[in-house]
């Protein structure tokens, strides 16, 4: 059982322990408190310590909680902090703005809560003097570029006018403010850092481990953004890159991968860097010849041989090419991708689950040319297979736990060059056929948009949408029409997938209510009484259907189901798919 030493403390205790030896690791993200959280902070201090503007009022016995620190102690013998950097960085500027406006104070009050001060920000010797060359943290933040500004700043108490970092505005912030509260209580003034270093609290939380502490963190935070795995994977980076001379470079493609992953990927757990590496994780995890479906934590994986997948000199290069990559399908690049090869990426993109962005990542990997690209004929008949493999299997295997099995045992394949194939996979027609005939597709269920899109696009007049097109599932005989008329004999024909379409949401709103011989036009697009022109849908079927057809009825619907799914049957057929007799 992992153990914890909490126990609250005011400002003074705790900064001013010898064994406070603070570090902010490589892995945190740079100082984000700017001038709005600061003014709340002295705002709530002032009116803690001012009660009404009072220093009269102040009860000595009254606290003011300012929050968690959360640290460990690592090999080094430092609280290594792993929640509360920007209250604790922030503290320590307001700390430093007191103590250089004590400088030339001689009252015993003043100069008392100046040698307080300055036992919460240098390291002591045996006499409680500050050793003013040491201070009682230090800051290796990988990307933060301003991090020896900060230091600096604490060390001397000086700025000049250019600097524009986050510590500088803040501290020259606190600075006014201290100037502002000295005119205004000039005989008090020393009361105000005193109730906050011997009246402001904080609770700091030691763990025994790195591990132990982020857990906490991830537990207790509900302000900022928990540290990501990956935070912690660029450390590892920063100390192998370091050792190379080359930190500096790295830190700029590491921001580079940053900006792109926070663009394109948008991940229901964890962060966009994670989601990169959890797509590597596969490339590795299919080399390493791993077909288990039990996959296990995303850093547990990469600390396995103290992180030595990072110490490769290709993980980082083929991080910067999987997330280009990633980049063009995500933005439709026509530069990279054919017609034919973007039609099958846009059906994938609506594809149950998201299964196929690893499995797609591993074939990426293994089989890009010396230029970055993609063959363009293999990458067809794999993007086929995937396809087909994934719809059937959502049928017979429903969720993406099942998937799991056949797909882990492909990417091996991949990375031993052969053909994917899924021959322990094949399905049974008749089951299948069944499966499906038996399926409701119900709106809610992913399966039935991604049925949706792969229909749309057995049209080979289908335009490609862009990623960013919304679509609603349209009801060809609308719902509301047989409340009014009855015309079906059997309602459960309403949500057949034969009578759904894809339709944009803009005019599936307009549409919703209608007869099919309402509904013509909106298909269509037309020419309003105003003389606005309302531009038709981009689904090539429903504007055939319109130009085709004065009704949709109830053997229409029945037709079109068994259309889809014939096509669907033997679409999987041409893709050997389905086992022969």
């Amino acid at each position: 059982m992992s153990k914890l030493n909490v126990d609250q403390k005011t400002i003074i205790l705790l900064f001013s322990d010898k064994k406070s030896d603070f570090l902010i690791p490589d892995y945190q993200r740079p100082y984000a408190w700017e001038e709005e959280q600061c003014q709340t902070l002295w705002d709530d201090i002032f009116s803690f310590a001012f009660p009404d503007n009072n220093c009269d009022k102040f009860d000595s016995n009254e606290e003011y909680f300012l929050g968690s620190i959360v640290t460990f102690e690592n090999e080094n013998n430092k609280k290594e902090v792993i929640d509360g950097q920007q209250r604790l960085t922030t503290l320590m500027l307001l700390l430093r703005a007191f103590y250089a406006k004590f400088g030339n104070m001689q009252d015993e009050n003043s100069k008392s809560t100046r040698e307080r001060i300055a036992q919460c920000l240098w390291k002591t010797n045996e006499f409680g003097q500050p050793n003013l060359s040491v201070l009682k943290i230090d800051s290796e933040v990988a990307t933060d570029n301003d991090k020896d500004e900060f230091l600096e700043i604490l060390k001397t108490g000086n700025l000049k006018k250019d600097q524009k970092s986050n510590y500088a505005k803040n501290y020259r912030f606190f600075q006014e403010k201290i100037d502002i509260f000295l005119s205004e209580y000039p005989s008090y003034f020393a009361f105000l850092p005193a109730r906050i270093l011997g009246n402001c609290i904080l609770l700091p939380i030691e763990a025994e481990s790195q591990d132990t502490a982020l857990r906490i963190f991830s537990t207790l935070n509900d302000r900022g953004l928990p540290l990501s795995d990956a935070d912690i994977f660029k450390a590892q980076f920063y100390k192998y890159f370091s050792t190379k001379n080359q930190k500096d470079s790295f830190i700029e493609q590491w921001k580079e991968l940053e900006e792109i992953t926070g663009r394109i990927f948008k991940p229901l757990n964890g962060t966009p860097m994670d989601e990169l590496f959890t797509r590597y994780m596969y490339f590795i995890r299919a080399q390493q010849n791993i077909k288990s479906s039990t996959t296990e934590a995303l850093r547990k994986f990469y600390e396995k041989g103290k992180y030595s997948i990072l110490k490769q000199d290709e993980t980082l290069p083929n991080l910067k090419i999987l997330v280009d990559f990633w980049h063009d399908v995500y933005n439709q690049n026509p530069d990279r991708f054919t017609p034919n090869i973007l039609r099958k990426l846009y059906i994938l993109n609506f594809a149950p689950n998201g299964m196929w962005t690893y499995f797609l990542s591993v074939y990426f990997l293994q089989n890009k040319l010396n230029n970055g690209q993609l063959e363009e004929n293999s990458l067809g008949k794999f993007l086929n297979k995937t396809i087909g493999f994934v719809w059937a299997f959502a049928f017979t295997n429903p969720g993406v736990n099942a998937l799991r099995t056949p797909i882990y045992g492909e990417m091996v394949n991949i990375v031993k060059n052969k053909l994917v194939n899924f021959d322990e996979h094949k399905f049974d027609e008749l089951t299948l056929r069944t499966a499906i005939n038996n399926f409701e597709f119900k709106n809610g269920r992913p399966i039935t948009r991604s049925i949706l899109t792969w229909w749309a696009f057995m049209d080979d007049k289908q335009e490609i949408p862009s990623l960013n097109t919304n679509f609603d599932i349209e009801h060809i005989f609308a719902k509301k029409r047989q409340e009014n008329d009855k015309s079906l004999t059997n309602s459960k024909y309403l949500e057949a997938i034969g009578n759904k379409s894809l339709l944009e949401d803009k005019i599936n709103i307009r549409a919703s209510d209608y007869r099919f011989t309402d509904k013509t036009k909106y298909y269509k697009g037309f020419t309003n009484d105003k003389g606005q022109i309302k531009a038709g849908s981009i689904i090539a079927e429903l504007v055939d259907l319109a130009n085709s057809k004065n009704d949709f009825t109830e053997q229409d619907i029945f037709d079109r189901t068994k259309k889809m799914l014939d096509c669907f049957i033997d679409n999987l057929k041409e893709q050997d798919l389905i086992k022969q007799e």
